[in-house]
């Protein structure tokens, strides 16, 4: 459901956004604005600004920016609607209520039941763990080095040596059995009727993001088989697109997250104080699963076992994140096998020097590809630099390739004579024969380009809505002489026809515009819009630059309808003459823009 503008508008206007960017960041005033660490970088002085006046944040640092709604949104990890919501609680505005279609009703009962199973069984679980039936289990989980904070934390739970404990204990609290069969906590047959899936084992709950318990994993305390036992699928758990520890690990303020492989290598990361590990659910990694990632990192750190399976699933998961448009890292955990048993014999520090010593992923690859060929002979030298080539060819973007062609041969070329010129010349040797690998799925680039800098155009029309939003006087003026149509960067402009509309409505208000933008990386943009920076100190310099920026901007406007005029379109050229003449004479009276930025 969309709600009314009106509705949108209510909800932020209610909830100030210093007051809520102070739940989370510890803020000191300086000047009108407030300042403080910025929660989405590491940084150890100050750029993160909230300015009460336009109830707006920005970053000077990552350009981080928005109004209250993107802060909730960037900081929880919410969509649009679930920060309309947390807001609207906490100003306490009661959202219409939405009219949903019986079969809508009846899937969103179905579903609101079977989360409420799930989570009654957390309970029952969790419970059991600690009484004296489960005392086997706390005594495994203790052993493996578990405070008894970490266990409460991520609620782990028992199930006992009997069959049938958490049915009895779901039927007295009223549930039917074809709920309970849905709920993939129960087996069912002939004999035995419906029994628990679960028993004898400790119990890991499995949450989505929103820390709902979806799903359960359970393992055994000695040599049983299987060793671990999860959750089938069902209409609330989806093992490809959920990850373990996604709940705690979304809020990290680290600009990368752990995907390790299993529920203890998670809890022992979160333990040591690496709270940004996640793992997936007894399956390999899928494109279900990156996508998630990227909603909140832009980079993953592949921490799997150092055995050859974990190289294996280290070498799946590279290309999957790729394609989904997150950097990869690997880590080596040599000679210890897994995270849990590097940290114990190791520590979190040494931990913490593995992870920033993480390798490239590409060159990953490559190093495990000389593995796979018998280097001492030159066939095996020449098919190795051939496979080489072939990942390389993997590569669209012309830079990167040739970056890791020069890594290449600096690792490589002095050891087996090859040069980056052989190399390149197989690189296109292999292109021109059509070669399946380039074919292969490349990644998506997009926000991983970097940015083009700003042109001194746009830099002056950055510079100039951020005067009209923070200072009437400065749009008073600026409002003689300018139009939206002048400003030629088309975001820029839209931005500016509506703070030319709200001018007219006496009601300049930047918070309330940037709803108009869904898409995040516009509302970043529009955030910066409106926080443009120029050292002046004095009235003159003031006046100076107002008046360079304004004519700049009224330059370009006429460069650019000069671009697009149409030769047959003679009022369009007296216009063009007129334009011209106006700016020549506002440059020859330019001491006339006096304006006050009070």
């Amino acid at each position: 459901m969309r709600y009314s503008d009106d509705i949108i508008e209510e909800v932020r206007s209610k909830n100030d956004i210093v007051d809520v960017v102070s739940q989370y960041v510890k803020l000191t005033r300086r000047g009108s604005s407030y300042f403080g660490l910025c929660p989405f970088h590491n940084e150890k002085t100050p750029s993160f600004s909230v300015t009460p006046g336009k109830q707006m944040y920005y970053c000077f640092g990552c350009g981080a920016g928005g109004n209250v709604f993107n802060f909730i949104m960037e900081y929880e990890n919410f969509t649009f609607g679930e920060a309309l919501k947390y807001l609207a609680d906490r100003a306490g505005v009661e959202l219409p209520k939405i009219e949903y279609s019986k079969e809508v009703r009846e899937k969103a009962k179905e579903k609101s039941e079977l989360l409420e199973i799930n989570k009654q069984a957390a309970q029952y679980y969790y419970y059991q763990l600690r009484t004296e039936k489960g005392a086997a289990g706390y005594q495994y989980l203790s052993g493996r080095g578990l405070t008894e904070e970490t266990m409460r934390s991520f609620g782990l739970g028992y199930s006992d040596k009997f069959s049938d404990g958490l049915y009895r204990y779901l039927k007295s609290k009223g549930y039917k059995d074809d709920r309970l069969r849905e709920s993939g906590l129960f087996n069912v047959d002939e004999r035995h009727g419906m029994y628990d899936k679960f028993w004898n084992r400790v119990i890991f709950p499995i949450m989505d993001v929103n820390n709902r318990v979806i799903g359960f994993g359970g393992r055994v305390m000695g040599d049983g088989k299987p060793k671990y036992l999860n959750s089938p699928e069902t209409k609330i758990f989806d093992k490809s697109r959920n990850l373990y520890g996604l709940n705690v690990a979304r809020k990290t303020r680290k600009n990368y997250i752990i995907l390790c492989e299993g529920y203890m290598d998670v809890i022992s990361m979160h333990q040591a104080g690496f709270t940004n590990a996640v793992a997936s659910l007894g399956t390999a990694l899928t494109s279900g699963h990156a996508s998630l990632l990227k909603r909140y990192t832009q980079e993953v750190l592949l921490l799997y076992d150092s055995d050859e399976a974990g190289v294996r699933a280290a070498l799946r998961g590279i290309p999957i994140l790729r394609e989904a448009g997150v950097n990869s890292r690997v880590v080596d955990l040599k000679p210890y096998k897994d995270p849990d048993e590097f940290i114990k014999n190791m520590g979190a520090e040494a931990f913490e020097d593995r992870l920033n010593r993480a390798s490239d992923s590409f060159m990953f690859r490559v190093r495990v590809a000389e593995g796979e060929f018998p280097m001492e002979e030159p066939q095996g030298q020449n098919r190795f630099f051939e496979r080489c080539a072939e990942m390389l060819l993997e590569l669209k973007d012309e830079l990167e390739r040739n970056l890791y062609i020069d890594a290449i041969v600096k690792n490589y070329g002095g050891r087996y004579g090859v040069s980056t010129e052989d190399l390149r010349k197989r690189v296109n040797t292999l292109a021109l024969k059509g070669t399946p690998a380039e074919h292969r799925i490349q990644p998506k680039t997009g926000s991983q380009e970097k940015k083009k800098k700003d042109t001194a155009s746009a830099q002056a029309q950055k510079l100039m809505l951020t005067w009209l939003v923070s200072y009437p006087k400065v749009f008073d003026k600026a409002a003689q002489y300018l139009s939206p149509e002048d400003f030629t960067v088309p975001l820029y402009r839209e931005v500016a026809e509506m703070l030319f509309e709200q001018k007219k409505e006496e009601n300049v208000n930047p918070a309330r515009l940037l709803n108009s933008f869904p898409d995040s990386e516009e509302q970043r943009e529009v955030a910066s819009l409106f926080n443009a920076t120029i050292h002046l100190e004095t009235p003159r310099e003031q006046e100076q630059a107002f008046a360079d920026t304004l004519l700049r901007i009224k330059k370009e406007s006429l460069v650019e309808k000069n671009r697009h005029w149409d030769p047959a379109d003679l009022q369009g050229l007296q216009d063009l003459v007129k334009a011209k003449k106006e700016l020549e004479e506002l440059g020859r009276k330019r001491r006339e823009l006096h304006i006050s930025f009070e």
